[in-house]
């Protein structure tokens, strides 16, 4: 039941943003700051909710290893789209997916053996951060063109697949060894965090200049904040 309430939660924010950017009015600088926001929060689940819990049951040098394979791998796979797809709706909605799906996959295997309260924080954040993402994505894809039921329909499809990566992370490797689920953790980790300087702070930087750094700090004391609650 856990499972299935965090999912939602966390998918949601990807129709109620594509809602918000087709119907509803989105400041480039609001956009901004709920981005830098949302990187800020992720900045604390990825080290507390990811590599903190993966340290304890692997090597150091296998986690770090791994992270750092998530991360390249990221980069790698986030060229091959902007180079195919560039940098339009098609581009951006297959980056929102590919940074989605470590992040899902990611909470999904949080949740194992866990209660609500140790995976809060790792969902807030990315429910924070697929909010304005689905916002401007959507507002994007319209304006290039595309109609409002088709952009909310695509929408729709890609919050089935990245709850789809959470579900998967949580049913199938539920009887992995902790080991191995200590280096999906650290791989989950390393593609966020590259997602973050490559994707996520840039935009951030590039609609609300002013303001990133403030929404950063805003969005990692909220996160922290809910981190020490739930421990």
């Amino acid at each position: 039941m856990t499972m299935i309430i965090v999912v939602v939660v966390v998918t949601a924010a990807l129709l109620i943003g594509a809602a918000w950017g087709l119907f509803g009015p989105l400041p480039k600088r609001v956009e901004g700051f709920l981005i830098a926001a949302a990187g800020g929060a992720l900045i604390v689940s990825v080290v507390s909710e990811l590599v903190e819990p993966a340290s304890k049951n692997a090597p150091h040098l296998w986690v770090m290893s791994s992270l750092m394979a998530g991360a390249i791998i990221f980069l790698m796979l986030d060229y091959v789209v902007k180079e195919k797809f560039g940098s339009g709706g098609a581009g951006l909605l297959t980056s929102i997916t590919l940074d989605g799906i470590p992040e899902n996959l990611a909470l999904g295997v949080a949740l194992i053996g866990a209660g609500p309260a140790q995976v809060a924080a790792l969902a807030g954040s990315i429910f924070l951060s697929n909010l304005p993402e689905a916002a401007g994505g959507s507002q994007e894809m319209h304006e290039d063109g595309m109609s409002k039921s088709k952009v909310f329909g695509t929408w729709a499809i890609t919050a089935f697949l990245l709850a789809g990566a959470a579900i998967a992370g949580n049913l199938l490797l539920s009887s992995a060894p902790k080991e191995a689920l200590a280096l999906i953790r650290a791989f989950a980790a390393g593609a966020v965090i590259a997602s973050l300087g490559t994707e996520v702070f840039p935009k951030a930087y590039k609609e609300d200049h002013l303001l990133a750094g403030f929404a950063t700090a805003v969005g990692f004391v909220l996160a922290f904040s809910l981190s020490m609650l739930a421990g």
